[in-house]
């Protein structure tokens, strides 16, 4: 068994880029509000440096990045929004793909009996359709979205509330994600981290936030 799961009883689990490589189709329905807006299509190499914190985020970063002045950001950032997230509501799990060891690493947690859950700053209402598609939904005992509380990771207060919400002490869990915002976010519950290298973490290797362990694949975890 793996050392980080040496007295743990939760793993809290990130979703993009940690279990599900979730860019093609994020980046499609950013492509397509974009277009809509007369705006050039970002793609998914620039999309892939801005996940991470959230639709609000992501679009504010592209249209920063399309050139429109902090002003006119601000005026259109709703509206974009909106376009994006019925864009992405569309087809929110086409092209995306589960990650190799992800099956395996779910299926031996729960014959361990470890209960699992997901902390991400994607909104809660695109969780269940990816889980669902992948016939992963059955695993987890929880899952939170980044819009179900004020806070969002790197902030503590989702991993906080998730092991409040199952009776969990931060010292018992383990937080698995793919960047820094996942690091910082246990580090600040006082939650031990566990990072994988393939996610997108803003282009920067995940390694440089310190996390206590690393795996190339979560299998190693079986």
């Amino acid at each position: 068994m793996h050392p980080a799961l040496s007295g743990t009883t939760l793993l809290i689990y990130d979703l993009d880029g940690t279990l599900v490589d979730s860019l093609p189709d994020l980046a499609y329905a950013l492509d397509r509000a974009f277009e809509q807006a007369g705006l050039p299509p970002p793609g998914e190499t620039k999309a892939a440096r801005w996940i991470g914190n959230g639709t609000r985020m992501l679009v504010r970063r592209a249209l920063l990045d399309a050139g429109l002045a902090l002003p006119e950001v601000e005026a259109t950032l709703e509206r974009q929004l909106a376009r994006f997230t019925t864009c992405y509501g569309e087809r929110v799990c086409v092209n995306s793909r589960l990650y190799p060891g992800v099956r395996a690493c779910l299926e031996a947690q729960k014959q361990r009996g470890i209960r699992q859950a997901i902390v991400t700053n994607k909104p809660g209402a695109f969780i269940a359709p990816i889980l669902e598609t992948f016939s992963i939904d059955g695993f987890f005992s929880l899952t939170l979205g980044g819009d179900a509380l004020a806070e969002k990771k790197p902030h503590p207060a989702p991993l906080l509330h998730l092991c409040a919400t199952l009776d969990v002490a931060p010292a018992q869990a383990l937080m698995v994600g793919d960047s820094r915002n996942d690091v910082e976010a246990g580090k600040r519950a006082g939650i031990r981290t566990l990072a994988v290298p393939y996610g997108y973490n803003h282009g920067e290797p995940v390694e440089a936030s310190q996390p206590d362990w690393m795996v190339e694949s979560l299998d190693q975890l079986v």
